[in-house]
């Protein structure tokens, strides 16, 4: 009996140590849900949205979050949004959050240049609140759930936002990546509504 209890408690270690690899290693390109919650998206991406988003912010070389935010949303809703965020998150994790979303583009980028991914022209029409609206609708589940880990799988795929992901882990560390997707959940579905889609829900990662 102990010798069975020791075989299971082995078992059941290496177990856990295998699931740790895979998930450090992007072993979750298979999975049906994302690291941080919501499904995953395995389809088409949407390449004009995201070459929109980054022409936005001011083009590859010299993207920022803030500037795509000011872009779409104008200064005064976004002064206004972010000290909503700062309330409820506090200043340096809404700082951590738009400067992980500048390096999560920066990220993709180079992962998309390396997979040979070539974004088209943006869209002539895919500016100011056309974007946001895009945004929201590729980030948004088949259940009306707004999830950020949906929205990256559509930008470029999911296998490149894996890859994003454990360069921010490796570069900021787990709970980096997990304020940035967190905030973004928040900050989408504050837009969202703003923008008339009433029915977007929240996610549970808020």
């Amino acid at each position: 009996m102990k010798m069975i209890k020791v075989f299971a408690a082995l078992t059941a270690s290496l177990g856990l140590l295998l699931s740790g690899a895979t998930f450090a290693a992007g072993g979750h390109d298979n999975a049906a849900t994302n690291w941080f919650g919501g499904p995953v998206y395995h389809g088409e991406p949407a390449l004009e949205v995201t070459a929109a988003l980054v022409e936005a912010g001011g083009g590859a070389e010299h993207f920022t979050f803030s500037k795509a935010l000011v872009s779409m949303l104008g200064e005064e809703t976004v002064n206004a949004e972010v000290a909503k965020l700062n309330k409820q998150y506090g200043e340096k994790n809404v700082t951590n959050f738009i400067n992980g979303m500048t390096f999560a583009v920066h990220a993709a980028l180079k992962r998309a240049t390396e997979a040979g991914v070539k974004l088209p022209a943006a869209p002539a029409d895919l500016q100011g609140a056309e974007l946001a609206k895009a945004l929201v609708e590729a980030g948004t589940t088949p259940d009306r759930t707004w999830w950020s880990g949906y929205l990256f799988d559509h930008a470029l795929s999911h296998k490149i936002h894996v890859e994003v992901m454990t360069d921010i882990d490796a570069k900021h560390g787990h709970a980096a990546d997990k304020n940035t997707h967190k905030i973004l959940n928040q900050a989408m579905y504050d837009i969202a509504h703003a923008l008339g889609y009433k029915n977007v829900k929240l996610a549970p990662l808020h």
